[in-house]
């Protein structure tokens, strides 16, 4: 069972969409943080980790399919592989950052190969694929577990991996066979386990370079706050995005995909009601999958050639956009100013828009670019959010032992629930029930 989400209780409405806001809080309280040099590395690692597998699992869909932008998302998850080498190689030299990026780069190819194959129906080529997937695992495990000079184990690393590999190729199977729903809750699953390896890594790293990191630490619980939040944010972008693009082509998975970005509405939802109450809670959800409709609108309207619902959908968003952040604003009591909240859920409604409308125009590479972008703005808010909570409840992030450290895959079940009723009395006034909307990945 996972418990992560059973931490992100707290006022999501708060950071929402944000490119800056003023936290009132004493300044005369030393508080724990979430941006330092260590978390920061985090939060970086986090951002590209999870968009690995966003994009991964939306090209080999896509490929399955053979749809036209198929090249284009491969080149946007080319980029990602870039920027994560430069940042392996900004820490281990150039050297180790050319052996990752040919490493990563050929189990990239191998879930292709896997694509192939089972369009092909070959059932040879694709327990090849499967055989040199194997084989990765165990030479970039052990490659990661030297770089860090064993601070990550190689078998905790393995068994990791093998997790990543199981969730992209179930993830795929079920999409072949029809099963979207089982198919986008697998991607779920795969994107939030790559948070742990983030976690991991980012541990590390900083343990191996203290005063590179000015002897901050990469996991603390303020930095599991700014963890999580930029998976839940982050993923609300991506299953938007997705769920336009489907739509207007009239895809079969289309009410799978928005079923799985209404449940992340109401993991938002319940977050609010959590801290401000059940009322509120009502009132964020009722909001919030309004902008969602809107963003559906759109789509309607773009493949009815409508230009006058177009522009409805668009003043609707604004009015909203509007509307929720006065919303925002009186229920944080001004801690988050309605104007830059406004300026933020702007930005969001024109990463959304502009990706689809250049998807609708063909234009493939400006949509791949607008996508990444969009998905990228999503950690800022989760950075200013979390700095906004900790500043406001610094008591919740004092004097916390860390969740223990088993490698890039995780926590074993035993510890994390052992954690976590270690920390409920702590968090309690925080911490609600989520609504369970994963099912295990097919092992």
């Amino acid at each position: 069972m996972n418990f992560k989400k059973a931490l992100v209780s707290v006022p999501l409405s708060v950071a929402l969409l944000v490119p800056g806001y003023n936290v009132l809080a004493d300044e005369h309280v030393e508080k724990p943080t979430v941006t330092n040099a260590a978390v920061d590395l985090r939060s970086d690692l986090d951002r590209l980790f999870s968009e690995h597998a966003y994009l991964a699992m939306t090209a080999m869909r896509k490929g399955a399919n053979g749809e036209k932008d198929f090249n284009q998302v491969a080149e946007a998850l080319n980029g990602n592989t870039k920027d994560l080498t430069a940042a392996i190689s900004s820490v281990y030299g150039d050297e180790a950052g050319s052996k990752f990026n040919e490493m990563w780069s050929s189990h990239i190819g191998y879930f292709v190969d896997y694509v192939k194959a089972t369009a092909g129906n070959d059932e040879g080529a694709k327990q090849k694929a499967l055989e040199n997937l194997q084989r990765y695992k165990n030479d970039f495990s052990a490659f990661i577990s030297t770089a860090t000079e064993g601070k990550l184990a190689e078998e905790q690393l393995a068994k990791g991996l093998q997790t990543h590999v199981d969730q992209l190729i179930n993830g795929f199977n079920a999409f072949v066979e029809g099963d979207y729903e089982k198919a986008y809750m697998i991607q779920s699953d795969a994107m939030e386990h790559l948070y742990m390896t983030s976690k991991g890594l980012s541990s590390a790293i900083v343990s191996q370079n203290p005063d590179k990191f000015n002897n901050t630490k990469a996991v603390t619980k303020a930095a599991d706050l700014r963890s999580n939040l930029n998976f839940l944010l982050s993923e609300h972008f991506a299953l938007a995005q997705q769920a336009m693009q489907n739509g207007i082509n009239g895809d079969p998975e289309f009410d799978a995909n928005v079923k799985v970005l209404n449940q992340n509405t109401e993991e938002l939802s319940a977050a609010i009601a959590s801290v401000y109450g059940k009322e509120a809670g009502m009132k964020f959800k009722e909001m919030w999958s309004k902008h969602i409709g809107y963003f559906v609108d759109y789509v309607k309207a773009t493949a009815a050639t409508d230009d006058a619902a177009k522009q409805e959908a668009l003043d609707n968003l604004n009015q909203y956009r509007m509307d929720f952040s006065k919303f925002i604003s009186t229920a944080t009591e001004g801690r988050v100013e309605a104007d830059a909240l406004a300026q933020g859920l702007q930005t969001h409604v024109d990463q959304l828009v502009g990706a689809f409308n250049s998807y609708n125009e063909g234009d493939y590479s400006n949509t791949w670019m607008k996508a990444r972008e969009g998905y990228e703005h999503m950690f800022t808010p989760a950075n200013l959010f979390s700095s906004a909570f900790v500043a406001q409840f610094p008591e919740m992030f004092t004097g916390m032992p860390e969740m223990p450290e088993t490698g890039m895959g995780g926590m074993s079940q035993e510890k994390e629930i052992m954690w976590m009723l270690w920390a409920l009395p702590i968090l309690l006034f925080a911490a609600i029930p989520f609504v369970k909307r994963k099912e295990q990945s097919a092992e």
